[in-house]
Order: structure tokens, then sequence, then C-alpha cells
């Protein structure tokens, strides 16, 4: 059944019918559980994007809210948490902090969402959240989308600021799925003021816990890098990813940051972005220049929920 609810299929197949297998008290069950599994989240609005992303605001069954996004080219990245206890400062979800982390159940209801919409083969835990925060649940998510949803485990990708725990418990699970670290800067002091709620785990050091665990798995670690004008975008920073990562079986993700009203924050240039990119290129570092899905219709982690609490309010 499970397989069944994840995958978004019929229980009957080609060869048989769910009848002709199943026990009587188990058919009659079925309409309740699978009403019970639909329960845990519902699309409360859903905003498409010129670049055929689609942000989706889902309520949960207690009416709080997290943000899903399906992603062109048929990913979806979904929430771990509502809202997040590690305060990056040019982030929206982590103003109002924590309120309360997301079941298994909730996080891959996401997915089945997602997948009622269009096909998904890509997962990202890289929504509202800090999967490292709320370690059991994503795992045991990672592991039934692994398992009995049919998603490639390199396609499974645990995103995180960095956490000694993650180190431990990856290798040791199941399914172990592709790790995105993010960095944002080689400055060790600068890091603790942009992330400032973060383990302290030095740049070259995480860098070095990612090196292991993607030799282990033969997946490229992904280095996430928000794009701050003025703050990580200059010749200094590209010296120090170049140290960091050339040679290393990674790529650095550049991503300009998304804007959000009143944290002062502004995205560089795109030729300066490009630049950037092409110079760590020549450095040794495979390094992609990324958009931001939806950010046309303002859709960076949080800014949907903070719109509607906002409407809700009014």
């Amino acid at each position: 059944m499970l397989r069944a609810w994840v995958q978004v299929r019929p229980l009957d197949n080609k060869r048989r019918r769910a009848e002709d297998f199943l026990p009587l008290s188990v058919r009659h069950a079925l309409p309740g559980l699978f009403d019970e599994l639909n329960a845990l989240a519902r699309v409360h609005s859903e905003h498409a994007g010129e670049d055929g992303s689609a942000r989706l605001l889902v309520e949960l069954a207690d009416g709080q809210t997290v943000e899903s996004v399906l992603l062109p080219r048929d990913g979806v990245c979904v929430s771990t948490q509502v809202g997040c206890a590690v305060g990056c400062v040019f982030c929206m979800t982590g103003r109002a902090g924590l309120l309360r982390q997301l079941s298994s159940a909730e996080i891959v209801a996401q997915v089945v969402l997602a997948r009622s919409r269009r096909p998904v083969k890509k997962v990202v835990f890289m929504g509202m959240g800090e999967p490292a925060h709320n370690l059991d649940n994503v795992l045991e998510a990672i592991e039934l989308l692994g398992v009995e949803g049919g998603i490639g485990h390199k396609n499974l990708v645990f995103s995180t600021v960095g956490d000694r725990r993650v180190f431990e418990r990856l290798p040791l699970s199941r399914v172990k799925p592709a790790l995105a670290l993010s960095l944002h800067t080689t400055d060790q002091e600068l890091r603790r003021r942009l992330l400032p709620k973060a383990p302290d785990i030095a740049p070259v050091e995480l860098v070095e816990l990612g090196e292991a665990y993607a030799r282990r798995t033969g997946y490229p670690i992904q280095y996430q890098w928000t794009l701050l004008e003025g703050i990580n975008d200059g010749d200094a920073e590209l010296d120090g990813i170049a140290r960091l990562l050339a040679g290393k079986y990674a790529v650095m993700n550049l991503i300009p940051y998304n804007p959000t009203d009143g944290d002062g924050f502004r995205r560089p240039s795109w030729e300066r972005a490009a630049k950037m990119a092409r110079h760590l290129h020549m450095r040794g570092v495979l390094t992609k220049l990324r958009h931001s899905a939806g950010q046309d219709v303002e859709g960076g982690c949080g800014q949907l929920r903070a719109r509607a609490l906002d409407i809700a309010g009014a």
C-alpha cells in the first residue's frame, strides 16, 4: 500500500487486481487508510514560474504551512521543518525560528503531491528547515523514497549547513543520498555571522568531511553558495574556493541571492556571477551558475508562507 501511495499508482496492476490478493478486511480498510495519508498535506496555493517550476504552499493537517517547489526536469524540493533554527541572515524561513518538525510521512506527502501533478525522478531536501535537525524523520523519508518510491539514491539530495551527525549517520543508512553542503563563504568568522546558529565547523573541515563522504558513495558533493553582493563575491573568496575545492570530487553551485524585504542584501550582477564561475573553472573547480527556481513569483524559501500569514493576519 505504501508503494502505491508514494508512487501515486493504483493497487491494481496489469497482471492482477487488488481484490485477488488482498484480504477482505484489508480491502475494506484501504479507503480510510488512503484518506488518512492524503490528509497529511494538501496544496493551499500554487504559483507557476516562467522557468517551468511551480511553487506550492502546502497546508498540513494541523493548519501549519510549508513550501515545496516543482522543479524543471522532473524534480521536487521539499521542506523538512516548519521554520528553521539555523537563522541564516539571508533566509526568510529562519526569521520566526523553528515551530515544529515534520514527520517522515509529511515529508513524503510533499513528494506525493508533486507526483500527482507531474513526474518526479529527483527529490532535494532543500526547502524550509535544516534536515540535520530532523535527522531521524528525514532519513526515514529518504529510505521510503529510495526503496518503495522508485527514486534513484543519487537523486535523493540531502542539503545541510553541516553537522557532524550527518557524516556519522548517512554512511550507515540503507539508502545513501547525495549530499549538498551550504558553504557560502570560506572565511570562518564570516560564516559564523551569516549562519549564526549552525554548528561551528570550519570550512576546511567541512570540505574534508564532505570529500570523505563523496569518495565513499561515488556521488560528488554539491556545495551551495548564495551570492551576496559585496559580502562573498570578491576575489579573496574566489581564491579561498580554489584552495578548498580544486581537485575535490565536488560541484560548486553559485546561486544569486533571491531578494527578500528588509534584510539589506543584494545579488551581484549576472555578469559578475558569470565571471566568478569562469574564473573557478579555470582554477580547476567544476562550477555551475544556478537560477533559483521561481524567482519571478517571489518564491524563495519562506516567502510564500510569510505572504500567506500576512494576508491571514490582515
